[in-house]
């Protein structure tokens, strides 16, 4: 009878056929699937049979260290992370060590720059022979990165990130600051518009095809999706994911955000403030409708509106109900939400980054109106946000899941209420408004999720981008 072998929450293991020979990893019997941190993952060999290569950075704190690995494939799935993120993976099949005993385990690759541990055991690969006892740390044979000491150190440098710029108008504000931006800090940008995409989809590949020619890989992507083509424009989105594109807000996110009423459902979840709002449908009872958002004046939203089309304001309750009827009329699915009139007019645009609030504008209503969107004739001012209001910017777009977005929030007697969360904000009123450069902060964002790839890597990826070059030369 085999001895069992006891783990604690925390071991030193190692993953000979991948040359890692010391790794510290997190038991995590809560996790079904293996996880193994891999940068600059590049699929390579005949579709039939598959493989990956990928760089492994073992040291968390020596990001000099560097090992490039390689293994066959044996599927891509959706993984979904302990904070709710789902992301296709490439899943490798290999074998794990601990004190000179072997075990075969799926582990699917994925960045883990910050985690404190570069791998994560699940429970797929407890055996009936482990035996997980949370209590303690590091019961089996402790390792060292001193198992890495002849592998030499490669100084991390960047390297120029080609990047797709979704979008219908390329020359407008935002598209061209972008462009200027990523082009001033020497990456290539290509603008690409997505109703033109098209998409062929296999079990391990995924290509995108535009204009009658497959798109090559990607670095990362900057969405700027128009709300008419949402559906589309988001599947696209997906596609590039699939192919190990990073993408500055996944489609799940812009579909949330696009989604008034799924938005509001997510932020009141968190208790993020906003004023009080009703959905409906095709509503029988227009007044009871209007009597649960108040009788001091509403505001009807239809679910796809933007830039403050198919937002209309009744200032009485009869107004209200003569209003909700004309939308029921029209078959449209739309939200009925109390006005706040103590804004006057006024709310503020939010910008966020990664989590973080880089600017902040007052946009103001023009006379007669009272919808601020400067597409109807509004003025925009700088201002500085209160902790509040910065906390609750920052708390929309990471509910949302979208590292970038403008963030509209009303002053209420109450606190900040969240108006809408925008998914491809505009730049040029917040740029203007702020005098900060919002395009080359996104551009560098983007940069610090990409992550650089090591000088030896670098001439390899520029030799092998030659040879099939000078291939593709001479085949045509």
């Amino acid at each position: 009878m085999t001895d069992n072998l006891t783990l604690g929450w925390e071991e030193w293991l190692g993953l000979p056929s991948l040359s890692l020979p010391a790794i510290k990893a997190k038991i995590d019997t809560g996790a079904r699937t293996s996880a193994l941190h891999a940068v600059a993952i590049e699929p390579f060999g005949p579709a039939e049979k598959p493989q990956v290569r990928f760089l492994m950075r073992p040291d968390p704190n020596d990001p000099g260290l560097e090992v490039t690995c390689s293994s066959p494939v044996v599927d891509r799935r959706n993984v979904t992370s302990s904070n709710g993120e789902t992301e296709l993976r490439y899943v490798i099949r290999t074998e794990f060590e601990i004190d000179g005993k072997k075990w075969p385990i799926d582990i699917s690759l994925t960045n883990r720059e910050t985690m404190s541990y570069r791998m994560l055991l699940g429970r797929s690969a407890i055996t009936e022979d482990m035996i997980v006892d949370p209590n303690q740390s590091f019961i089996q044979p402790v390792l060292s990165y001193e198992a890495y000491k002849d592998v030499p150190r490669r100084k991390p440098v960047k390297r120029p990130l080609r990047i797709a710029l979704l979008t219908q108008e390329p020359k407008n504000y935002s598209s061209s600051r972008l462009i200027e931006a990523a082009e001033k800090r020497g990456h290539i940008i290509e603008p690409i518009n997505t109703s033109r995409c098209y998409m062929r989809m296999g079990t391990l590949d995924s290509e995108v095809h535009y204009d009658g020619r497959v798109l090559p890989r990607y670095d990362a992507v900057i969405p700027r999706i128009g709300a008419r083509i949402t559906s589309y424009g988001m599947a696209v989105l997906r596609q590039f994911s699939n192919t190990g594109a990073y993408c500055l807000n996944s489609a799940d996110a812009i579909g949330a955000s696009r989604d008034k009423l799924l938005a509001h459902q997510m932020l009141a979840r968190v208790k993020v403030g906003m004023p009080i709002t009703a959905f409906a449908s095709s509503p029988q009872d227009s007044k009871e409708l209007v009597k649960l958002v108040g009788t001091k004046g509403v505001v009807v939203k239809l679910l796809e509106s933007t830039q403050g089309r198919g937002v209309v304001l009744a200032e009485t309750q009869k107004a209200a109900e003569s209003l909700v009827d004309a939308f029921r009329q029209l078959n449209a699915s739309f939200l009925v939400q109390e006005f706040v009139k103590e804004a006057a007019g006024a709310d503020t645009r939010c910008f966020v980054i990664g989590n973080k609030v880089v600017g902040a504008m007052k946009r103001q209503a023009a006379e007669g109106e009272f919808r601020s969107n400067l597409h109807r004739g509004g003025s925009a001012t700088k201002v500085t946000l209160s902790k509040a209001e910065r906390d609750t910017a920052r708390k929309a777009a990471k509910t949302l899941g979208l590292s970038v977005a403008g963030v509209d929030i009303l002053q209420t007697e109450d606190g900040p209420k969240v108006l809408e969360v925008n998914s491809s904000p505009g730049l040029e009123g917040i740029e203007g408004a702020t005098g900060k450069d919002i395009s080359s902060l996104i551009i560098e964002h983007l940069e610090s999720k990409v992550r650089p790839l090591s000088r030896h890597r670098e001439r390899t990826t520029r030799k092998t981008s030659t040879r099939k070059s000078t291939t593709q030369n001479a085949s045509s």
